[in-house]
């Protein structure tokens, strides 16, 4: 159950990035909502999840997700670069979280 609320906390984070560059593009009450809130629910989950995840562990996979998520989002949906290297790289962060919850 921990990991699931970790990779949820890792989900929500990349819907709080969207909600900055939401909030960057037009500054309004409900993108400001998706940015906090989002924020609030992936710190809260986290949090929840560190109680039985090691700190170094649980904090390197929610981050992986966020930028894999991110950076995914950024290429789909808001036309960013996706060179090849730039996939490989998000490929490498995945296969190391991978790695980090073998280990665990």
């Amino acid at each position: 159950m921990d990991w699931a609320m970790l990779v949820a906390a890792g989900v929500f984070e990349i819907f709080g990035v969207i909600g900055i560059k939401r909030v960057a593009e037009r500054n309004n009450l409900w993108n400001n909502v998706i940015l906090v809130g989002a924020f609030i629910v992936s710190l809260a989950l986290l949090s929840a999840a560190m109680e039985t995840i090691s700190l170094s562990t649980a904090y390197a996979v929610w981050t992986g997700i966020g930028t894999a998520g991110s950076t995914l989002v950024g290429i789909v949906f808001y036309r960013e670069p996706k060179h090849t290297l730039r996939l490989l790289c998000i490929a490498g962060i995945v296969a190391c979280v991978i790695g980090l919850r073998a280990l665990e």
